[in-house]
């Protein structure tokens, strides 16, 4: 290892430390991060602060600001009060039923959508909860599950690079079955199904501070008065910017713009006023989430992603089990994607390693290129890429609290991957 590479590890395992601790305020131990990068001569300036000028953040600063104007529509006011009336019938029921309806939905959007996640976690921090079904048992729960549809349909991403690496490995396996590849998916949505109903009870039983007045009861439902004509208007940014987010691949960098656009427009017609737009586009998640970029791209600059792979491929060696070398290289990718943020670059690096390896040992590598695709979406345990920094963000968990939930849904759902693939494409 270089020094650059030793001195990247140190400082991110210091931020880690510092999350988990709680001892500085959400969102500033990455920044700290990132100038310590810096100074250490890591990264330039430039990389460890390029997560405020990364689209996704710009988007994601944006959008915070048009799910605050959407907070004061009658439609949030009605969805505040579905769930509401379910959490009166019975909180694990409701618990249940919103992590199943928001899997449903992300069957539109495909695994790992950021414009969903976004979505349906900025509508989340907008309601409020009663005491039988606390924010704690729900955000976590509900905002992983964006990762998870429940009917696989929308599989083509994922299904391209899997093609691709197998390509890239020079393997004869190219064409892989499609409907087959659904069904893995499946089996892993199943899995993160089966860890929810038990995750239920590890699940904090809490309203974060800003849902409950000093008593400790939850506060009083605010209740807006928009004119009708702002409303629609609302509605229209809102539409607008949720289009522009899922036309992205199809419209390139503008997509990213027309949430800023849409912010704009609700405080033309002064649904909010500056301040508010202010204070949601510099919210503490998208510093957390901004920061996390650069160390992210730091740890990736240093080329410890390549060299990890190398070593772990050289220990494993040719007379590994195939089961325990495609699950190791699961949990390689998934980490290391969570860590430099580069979900498919990472994959790239580390799929060709293992297929070569399955290759080497006359199996069918193609489980394991599934297995290894899909685990680049799945990793989550560390707060540090965007939709659990998000979920972090939101639900404002402890560190420890997180974990509970993150680490057994970690290998469960590495597990359940492994066993998935090599059961539907057997080696």
């Amino acid at each position: 290892m270089t020094i650059p590479m030793i001195i990247a590890l140190v400082i991110t395992v210091g931020m880690v430390i510092l999350i988990m601790i709680d001892k500085l305020p959400f969102g500033a131990p990455p920044i700290l991060a990132c100038l310590l990068m810096v100074i250490f001569g890591v990264t330039n300036i430039k990389t460890a602060f390029g997560g405020f000028s990364n689209a996704t953040i710009i988007m994601l600063a944006s959008f915070m600001a048009i799910v605050a104007a959407l907070e004061k529509t009658n439609l949030i006011g009605a969805f505040r009060r579905i769930v509401l009336n379910m959490a009166n019938k019975g909180g694990f029921k409701a618990y249940i039923m919103l992590f199943i309806i928001v899997m449903l939905a992300s069957s539109i959007f495909g695994t790992g959508s950021t414009a969903f996640y976004i979505l349906t976690l900025g509508i989340l921090s907008t309601i409020q909860y009663t005491d039988k079904l606390p924010r704690g048992k729900v955000i976590a729960a509900a905002g992983f599950a964006c990762n998870h549809p429940l009917i696989p349909i929308n599989v083509t991403l994922q299904y391209g690079i899997v093609i691709a690496v197998l390509e890239a490995a020079g393997s004869t396996v190219i064409k892989v079955n499609l409907v087959k590849f659904s069904i893995v998916n499946l089996i892993l949505s199943l899995a993160y199904i089966a860890w929810a109903l038990i995750g239920y009870k590890v699940l904090p039983n809490k309203n974060v501070d800003d849902t409950e007045n000093g008593d400790g009861k939850a506060a009083q439902e605010i209740v807006y008065d928009l004119p009708k004509w702002k409303e629609y208007t609302t509605y229209a940014a809102f539409l607008a910017a949720v289009v522009g987010m899922i036309l992205q691949s199809k419209i390139g960098d503008a997509a990213y713009m027309i949430p800023g656009l849409s912010a704009a427009l609700v405080l033309v017609i002064n649904v909010l006023n500056f301040d508010e737009i202010r204070n949601n586009i510099g919210a503490p998640i998208i510093l957390m989430s901004a920061g996390v970029i650069g160390v992210a791209d730091a740890l990736g600059s240093t080329g410890l992603t390549a060299l990890v792979g190398k070593t772990v491929a050289s220990m494993l060696g040719t007379n590994v089990n195939a089961f325990v070398l495609i699950f190791v290289f699961c949990m390689l990718t998934s980490l290391l994607a969570t860590l430099t943020g580069s979900t498919i670059g990472t994959v790239y690096v580390f799929a060709p390693m293992a297929i070569s390896t399955c290759m080497s040992l006359g199996l069918n590598p193609t489980a394991a290129a599934a297995a290894i695709v899909l685990s680049g979406w799945n990793g989550h345990f560390l707060p540090i890429d965007g939709l659990p920094a998000m979920v972090m963000g939101i639900g404002k968990y402890k560190l420890t609290e997180f974990w509970k939930y993150t680490i057994p849904m970690y290998f469960i759902r590495l597990i359940a991957l492994t066993v998935a693939s090599v059961l539907i494409f057997p080696l």
